[in-house]
């Protein structure tokens, strides 16, 4: 049960490479060293997002670089890749209105898992558990009690009741058990008939 964790595969496996293959100084010189020339945004402004990286490699090992005192030249020869990235877990209040009879979707990993893909996610969250404050629009922790969601990532409610309006709050851990988002959805739900408060 050594590697049961995906996490740790490549670092183990790295390490037992370095036992049976000892590399000495002179070759640390000439592995070939990449650097990231670009990257984007983070997909998402809080939770778990991507961000799309390009690694080009080095014209010269670092040895040449350091003998011919040249700066760092970058190569033709590059690739793409994709890296988890997070800018805060906070994702604050959302207020929606909606009308009793209606469908209602509260997604709380839709944007996550559409970047990510469904079994990739699976290896980076670990749990996701749901709270609810009955009737009222809040986002102090303290109103809300534990709440049951037979889907994890979402909230359906299919048809919307009246006695459904309050807030659900949806938190999100990784595999380490830390925080990676948190939201809130402030739902009120008029009686059918009625199309708007004014």
């Amino acid at each position: 049960m050594l590697c049961a964790s995906k996490g740790l595969r490549r670092p183990l496996l790295f390490l037992l490479l370095l036992l049976l293959y000892p590399l000495g100084p002179a070759d640390l010189e000439e592995v070939p060293v990449e650097v990231i020339v670009d990257s984007s945004p983070c997909s998402s402004t809080c939770g778990l997002g991507l961000r799309t990286q390009t690694l080009c490699l080095m014209k010269h090992s670092r040895a040449e670089m350091e003998e011919a005192g040249e700066g760092t030249e970058v190569s033709e020869v590059c690739r793409v890749h994709k890296v988890k990235c997070q800018e805060s877990w906070k994702c604050g209040l959302t207020t929606m209105t909606v009308t009793s009879g209606r469908r209602l979707e509260l997604d709380c990993l839709g944007e996550v898992m559409e970047a990510m893909g469904t079994f990739s996610w699976s290896f980076h969250v670990t749990r996701v558990s749901w709270r609810y404050a009955r009737g009222i629009i809040t986002s102090d922790d303290s109103l809300f009690a534990r709440w049951e969601a037979p889907q994890l990532d979402r909230v359906v409610l299919d048809p919307v009741r009246e006695e459904d309006a309050g807030t659900y709050l949806c938190d999100v851990q990784d595999a380490r058990l830390r925080r990676v988002k948190r939201v809130y959805w402030g739902v009120r739900v008029l009686p059918a008939g009625i199309l708007n408060l004014d």
